[in-house]
C-alpha cells in the first residue's frame, strides 16, 4: 500500500516546521528537510524511488555557511536606483538582477502600474518575497512562473530589461561572445546574445561570490522582514530615498501621459480639479513608514540596513560608494570605481535614455528646482512635511529660494547605518 499524497505532504510540512525551529536555535549547523517516511502512516512497501524524487525536490534548509551577501536595494520610481544598481552591476563579483518583481506585478496584478488594493498588494508581497527567496539562492527557474509567455526549455527573450544586467550579457551566459571583460550595451544585449538561457544564468549566479537585486514595487522594509529574519540568508537592505519634490519633477517629465495633470497644472498655474494627489502622497507615506521603522533601529535590522539619500550620492558618489560596500562588507572593486569616474560626469547629451545613468550627478540632484512651479512645490512641501523633515530636505519659502542654488535644501545629515 502506497503512502498517500496527505499523508506525505503533512509529514513533510512537519519536518519543516521542527527544522526551521531548530536552524533558528543552532544557526551554525546545516539542516536538511528531506521528509522521511514514518512507520506510523505509511507501510513497508512504500516506494523508495518516488521517497527519494520527494527528498530531491524539497528545499533545503541550509545557513548560509558560505556567507554569501545578498543586497537589497529598496527605492521607489525615479528616485536614482537605476543609478544604485549600478554600481553593484559593475563589480565582478556580484550578480545584479534588474526589477525582477515586474514579472510579478504584471503577471499577478496586470494592467495596473501600481495596485492600491490592500489585497492586490499582500499577494504580490508574497509572491515577492517568494521570488526573491529564490532568487537569492541563485535558482532562477522560480522566474518561469511569472514570464509570459512561459519559458521553453528554460530559455526566454521576456526578460525584463535583461540589458541591465552585465553578468546575463556577458560569458558564459552570452555564448556569442568570447572576451570575458567584453560588455555590451543594453540595447546591445539582446541582439548579440539572443534568449537567455536561464539554465546558464543560474550557474554565472552560483558562480558569483554576492547577489545583489534592485527593486521598486516593494513599499517598507518591514514587508522584508521574513526575509531578513531568514537564516538561510545574508540579506543587507540598502534603502534609496530622494527629496519627494525631485521624485515628482522626474515622474512628470519621465512619464507624461500618467502624470499629465501635473503638467497641467505646472504649465497653467490652475490645478485640476480631479488631480491624483496620490501619486506623491503614498511615496511620502511610504517613505516615512519605512524610514522610521529603519530609524528606530529594531533588533531584527541590526546590520542589516542602510539609509541613503539620493543627493549624497549624487554629490560626493566615491566616497558614499565606499560607504556603502564597508557596510556590506564587500571589497570595492576598480570596476565601480572606473564606472563612477566615467558616468557621473556627463552634460545633459550624454544621458540618451530615460533610464540612463550617464550623468552630472550633483546636477541632476538639483534640477528639480527649475523644472517645478513654486505652487507645485509649496504643495508638496505641505503635503509631504513630515518626511521632509524626518530625512533632513528643507523647504523654500519663496521662488526665489527655490531657484538659488547658492541656498542648499539638503541639510548635512550622516544616516550611519545599523550595525
Amino acid at each position: 500500500m502506497q503512502c498517500s499524497w496527505k499523508a506525505v505532504l503533512l509529514l513533510a510540512l512537519a519536518s519543516i516546521a521542527i527544522q526551521y525551529t531548530a536552524i533558528r536555535t543552532f544557526t551554525a549547523k546545516s539542516f536538511q528537510s528531506c521528509p522521511i517516511p514514518s512507520p506510523v502512516n505509511c507501510s513497508p512497501g512504500q516506494d523508495a524511488d518516488a521517497a527519494e524524487r520527494l527528498c530531491d525536490e524539497s528545499p533545503t534548509f541550509s545557513y548560509n555557511l558560505s556567507r554569501k551577501t545578498h543586497v537589497l536595494i529598496l527605492a521607489t520610481t525615479r528616485s536614482g536606483s537605476s543609478f544604485v544598481g549600478q554600481l553593484f552591476n559593475q563589480h565582478f563579483d556580484v550578480f545584479y538582477l534588474f526589477e525582477p518583481l515586474y514579472h510579478v506585478q504584471y503577471t499577478l496584478i496586470p494592467k495596473l502600474t501600481q495596485s492600491k488594493s490592500t489585497t492586490d498588494r499582500r499577494v504580490m508581497l508574497g509572491a515577492s518575497r517568494d521570488l526573491l527567496r529564490s532568487l537569492y539562492d541563485c535558482d532562477l527557474y522560480f522566474l518561469e512562473n511569472y514570464i509570459k509567455p512561459q519559458p521553453v526549455n528554460h530559455t526566454t527573450d521576456r526578460l525584463f530589461r535583461r540589458g541591465a544586467s552585465k553578468a546575463l550579457c556577458s560569458p558564459p551566459v552570452c555564448e556569442s561572445l568570447g572576451g570575458v571583460d567584453l560588455h555590451l550595451e543594453e540595447g546591445d544585449c539582446v541582439k548579440k546574445c539572443g534568449t537567455l538561457n536561464l539554465t546558464l544564468a543560474t550557474e554565472s549566479c552560483r558562480e558569483h561570490g554576492h547577489v545583489a537585486i534592485k527593486t521598486v514595487r516593494v513599499p517598507e522594509v518591514s514587508d522584508l522582514r521574513a526575509l531578513v529574519e531568514d537564516p538561510r540568508l545574508n540579506l543587507k537592505v540598502i534603502q534609496l530615498v530622494r527629496d519627494p519634490r525631485g521624485i515628482l519633477a522626474s515622474r512628470s517629465e519621465t512619464f507624461r501621459d500618467t502624470y499629465r495633470l501635473w503638467r497641467i497644472w505646472d504649465g497653467t498655474g490652475r490645478k485640476p480639479y480631479n488631480l491624483d494627489v496620490t501619486q506623491l502622497t503614498t511615496v511620502c507615506e511610504d517613505f516615512w513608514n519605512s524610514v522610521s521603522t529603519g530609524l528606530n533601529r529594531p533588533l531584527w535590522l541590526k546590520g542589516k540596513y542602510m539609509l541613503v539619500r539620493y543627493e549624497d550620492l549624487a554629490r560626493n558618489p566615491m566616497k558614499k560608494t565606499e560607504e556603502i560596500y564597508d557596510f556590506l562588507g564587500i571589497p570595492m572593486d576598480s570596476n565601480v570605481e572606473r564606472w563612477i569616474q566615467n558616468n557621473t560626469r556627463g552634460d545633459r547629451s550624454s544621458s540618451k535614455h530615460k533610464y540612463g545613468t550617464v550623468r552630472n550627478s550633483a546636477a541632476t540632484a538639483e534640477k528639480w528646482r527649475f523644472r517645478l512651479s513654486y505652487e507645485i512645490v509649496a504643495f508638496t512641501q505641505h503635503a509631504c512635511q513630515q518626511v521632509l523633515a524626518q530625512l533632513g530636505y528643507r523647504t523654500a519659502s519663496s521662488e526665489e529660494e527655490l531657484k538659488n542654488l547658492s541656498i542648499s535644501l539638503v541639510e548635512e545629515r550622516d544616516f550611519l547605518p545599523f550595525s
